[in-house]
């Protein structure tokens, strides 16, 4: 028996309002260098309002940032990637506090944190690398996007022993349990929901949904990761945050348009958009 055909419908037939936000996506990759500007005409078709690109290092961000120079929705983070801690030196902390010095479309330093799926780099350099970060942004007074896998306990001590409870943090592409989600509330953190919450399968992140704050959750896509169903195995884009923003909006219970509007205000808010 085959599997059953999926319907790739477009994300336009949501008709979502202009008032959403991929809080999370890396359209300066090469996976975007063919179509990028169509990508972004799709998304705010689709209800996309603001999009955050997120650079992984400061020769990433002076390589790619003028990709988005017409294009005032489009928002900045910069911060380097767990994987890639060996690359935190005093040189590339010194780069990424000119550029947010210089550059108002800088909003958050992300993401960093930790990865312990991946053996691309030594723990203790990961740990250094984080906490080097931290103190970036406390320094620089900005919010905190964390990326973590398979790390969370981890990623939770140095947080808290850094004293970032209450700091403006965004615990990005949010896969927990309803157990790490009560941990990150109680710091008064806020979480990001990617594409495979619409995936079944995932019981313990779905269940985990309805117990989100509406102030707290914001929506995402990590393109081109992840993409939401109907469009799983295929390389994700921004538009496609209506499809998670419709799956959170079920499992909560509410409509999708005011899930959409309500995560949306609640990025503006956090990012200061």
């Amino acid at each position: 028996m085959g599997h059953k055909k999926v319907e790739r419908i477009s994300p336009v037939t949501l008709n979502m309002p202009l008032a959403g936000v991929d809080s999370h996506a890396h359209l300066d990759g090469e996976e975007f260098d063919e179509d990028r500007e169509a990508v972004l005409a799709l998304a705010r078709e689709s209800g996309v309002a603001y999009i955050g690109n997120v650079f992984l290092g400061p020769e990433e961000y002076a390589r790619g940032r003028d990709y988005f120079a017409a294009h005032p929705e489009v928002f900045f983070l910069l911060g380097i990637h767990p994987c890639n801690g060996r690359k935190v030196t005093e040189e590339t902390l010194a780069a990424m506090r000119a550029a947010f010095a210089a550059d108002s479309r800088l909003k958050a330093v992300g993401e960093i944190g930790l990865d312990f799926y991946w053996d691309d780099c030594p723990r203790e350099i990961q740990y250094a690398a984080f906490r080097a970060q931290l103190d970036m942004a406390r320094e620089l007074e900005k919010p905190v996007v964390i990326h973590c896998r398979d790390a969370a306990e981890e990623t939770l001590m140095i947080l808290e022993s850094a004293g970032f409870a209450g700091w403006p943090l965004l615990w990005h592409c949010f896969g927990g349990d309803a157990s790490l989600l009560r941990r990150i509330l109680r710091n008064g953190w806020h979480v990001s929901l990617p594409g495979p919450i619409t995936y079944k399968a995932n019981s313990a992140v779905r269940e985990a949904v309805p117990l989100i704050p509406a102030d707290r959750l914001l929506v995402e896509t990590d393109s081109p990761y992840l993409a939401a169903n109907p469009w799983r195995g295929r390389r994700n884009e921004p538009a496609f945050t209506v499809f998670t923003a419709a799956c959170a909006a079920e499992l909560r219970g509410v409509s999708r348009e005011e899930l959409w509007q309500q995560a949306g205000d609640n990025a503006r808010r956090f990012f200061g958009l």
